[in-house]
């Protein structure tokens, strides 16, 4: 049985919103395969440590969950739960950030978001969900 996994083109920005953030728009698999999804950043540089992308999923009539993160000095940080079925990349040269899941399943069926992290003066992470950057910017 297939399974579909949407994803959306998303624009995030949490103070400004010269950023874009390109994802292709579906992939479908079957369950046990390989998922990679790759979002083209621009607005930003993937090597500026103030900033970290982010992948965030969300099944249908659910809320959001955060996957992952890598910041811009190539430190990253993943949700427990979902370590061993995720992983996180940056190439610097081509401002891409990747997704890697493995034995993808019905239940990861979701919408995939890549998003912008802004850290704060304070050391803190803020997440862009889609909740904030509806208020701050738009999703396209």
């Amino acid at each position: 049985m297939f399974f579909k996994l949407l994803l959306l083109l998303a624009a995030s920005s949490y103070v400004e919103c010269a950023v874009e953030l390109t994802q292709v728009s579906s992939v479908m698999l079957k369950p046990g395969d390989s998922l990679t999804l790759s979002c083209k950043v621009s607005g930003y540089s993937v090597t500026d440590s103030s900033y970290a992308t982010a992948w965030i999923r969300q099944p249908a009539g659910k809320t959001l969950e955060w996957i992952n993160n890598i910041w811009g000095g190539g430190d990253s940080y993943h949700k427990e739960s979902l370590k061993s079925k995720f992983s996180i990349s940056k190439d610097d040269s081509s401002s891409t950030v990747t997704l890697r899941g493995q034995n993808m399943q019905t239940e990861d069926t979701a919408v995939y978001y890549c998003a912008r992290y802004l850290h704060s003066y304070t050391h803190q992470q803020h997440p862009c969900t889609k909740t904030s950057c509806r208020e701050n910017c738009s999703f396209i």
